[in-house]
């Protein structure tokens, strides 16, 4: 891929939360460093999401995250805190052209739909919606109850992407972690960052 001009550099927001499918993330993250049109990517993990790719992902500790993720050094991944609601992507000053939460939790959609901006998560969730930058929510839950469902339409209304992380299987993936690249790149297609090793069904 080409190397564009710097003012067509991209800066993307990574949120990951407690839900399961730490793989995926892995993989959005893994596509977005490597993006040459990506500028800067904020990631931001919570406490729950920690946990669970520590259990799926068999990370040795909390330590070195980004690294773990990437398995290589970052160039351009910038980790924040989710206590830190002074953060540079919890202002609309600061210049985000899109977020993606993935996986994204009940209680994540919840707290985005309610306005409750407890954690940098949900204020740089808020501050897209404010300032009209899309706002992708990969969300991962079944069976769903009426308060989720419910949930979903409000964060839809403001304007939120209501992504399901649901994988494809027509391009009969040969391993979990294709699965996961291939959704990653269906997403990165819906922020404008279209991937050129992505499937594409020819019918």
């Amino acid at each position: 891929m080409p190397d564009p001009q710097p003012a067509e550099r991209r800066n993307i927001t990574l949120a990951v939360t407690g839900a399961s499918g730490a793989i995926f993330a892995r993989h959005m993250l893994q596509a977005l460093e490597s993006d040459a049109r990506v500028a800067v990517v904020n990631l931001v993990a919570s406490d729950s999401a920690m946990r669970v790719m520590a259990e799926e992902l068999a990370f040795a500790g909390r330590s070195n995250l980004v690294q773990q993720l990437l398995g290589a050094e970052p160039r351009k991944t910038q980790l924040q805190a989710n206590a830190d609601i002074g953060a540079n992507i919890a202002s609309g000053s600061y210049p985000v052209d899109a977020m993606i939460v993935l996986p994204c939790s009940m209680g994540t959609l919840a707290r985005i739909a309610t306005g409750l901006s407890m954690h940098l998560i949900e204020r740089a969730a808020d501050v897209c919606l404010k300032e009209k930058k899309p706002l992708v929510l990969c969300v991962r839950e079944t069976p769903l109850n009426k308060v989720h469902i419910r949930n979903m339409g409000l964060a839809a209304d403001a304007g939120a992407t209501i992504y399901p992380l649901i994988p494809a299987f027509y391009n009969l993936p040969p391993s979990f972690d294709a699965m996961a690249r291939n959704f990653a790149h269906r997403v990165l297609k819906h922020v404008g960052l279209s991937q050129q090793d992505a499937y594409v069904w020819k019918g």
